[in-house]
């Protein structure tokens, strides 16, 4: 992979979170694409941090990122701690739409990957009633497995036809994450995005909250509400554990490093 230099990372048990504004960001990310280099992002809150902690593999994967940015309101005062304290949230959802935006008169081009049945090309309208103008060359809808030999071929050879400029992966964290790890080398595109939710949110099947919600760290109560079956867990579970082990980190209790 292809890194251009970024901030330095805030060490939020281990995983990097990279300290950067949305302005920023894309800034990085557009001298990326000028310059041809290979790399992907990651969007990252407590269950991608939480998931990293059993998972060496996943946590190797996201602090090897070009940017992995705060998608959550503890990571961010995490790092107002750790003395960035200009550090802003940014989801995944608000970073494509913003990044969808300024696309269009560079004329770069998009491609959608993920979401369930037909999510992937109802996102392609959607973004593009939106944003007239911009270029959403493909969009893939994979199945809920892995990829046989044959898929993966027509993948592969989809986008090499297409050559995206901004390949977006709308999967669940770990998948996205090892996804965009695993395929970085093997399509022909240049700045992979692991968006998560913001597929469905911008077509409409769950709703996003107001900034000032999200500024209250309690948006993981409206994630619930909307989705309860799949999500009580994650949350219920992950943010207790999160609250104790980042305490430990910030009162030197254990060190953690960022691997």
């Amino acid at each position: 992979m292809n890194a251009l230099p970024t901030a330095k990372r805030v060490n939020v048990l281990g995983v990097g979170v990279t300290p950067l504004d949305a302005r920023q960001t894309i800034d990085v990310i557009d001298a990326a694409i000028r310059e041809d280099a290979k790399c992907y992002i990651c969007v990252t809150g407590v269950h991608g941090i939480m998931e990293a902690q059993q998972d060496p593999a996943l946590r190797s994967i996201i602090n090897r990122s070009m940017i992995t940015t705060a998608d959550g309101r503890p990571t961010v005062w995490v790092g107002r701690l750790q003395g960035f304290r200009k550090m802003k949230q940014l989801t995944g959802p608000n970073l494509m739409l913003q990044l969808s935006e300024e696309s269009v008169a560079k004329g770069q081009t998009h491609f959608y990957y993920g979401g369930a049945d037909g999510v992937a090309e109802e996102l392609k309208k959607s973004m593009e009633a939106r944003y007239p103008g911009l270029r959403v060359v493909g969009t893939y809808t994979p199945p809920f497995r892995a990829l046989t030999d044959d898929e993966e071929r027509e993948l592969q050879e989809t986008v090499a036809r297409l050559k995206p400029d901004l390949f977006w992966v709308g999967l669940s964290t770990p998948k996205q994450e090892k996804f965009m790890a695993q395929h970085l080398g093997k399509l022909d595109t240049k700045v992979m995005l692991g968006v998560g939710a913001a597929f469905d949110m911008h077509t409409g099947r769950i709703k996003d909250v107001p900034e000032w919600f999200k500024a209250t760290g309690l948006q993981w109560i409206h994630r619930i509400w909307q989705d309860p079956r799949r999500l009580w867990k994650r949350y219920l579970y992950n943010n207790p554990r999160f609250i104790v082990r980042i305490a430990g980190q910030l009162l030197g209790f254990r060190k953690y490093e960022l691997a």
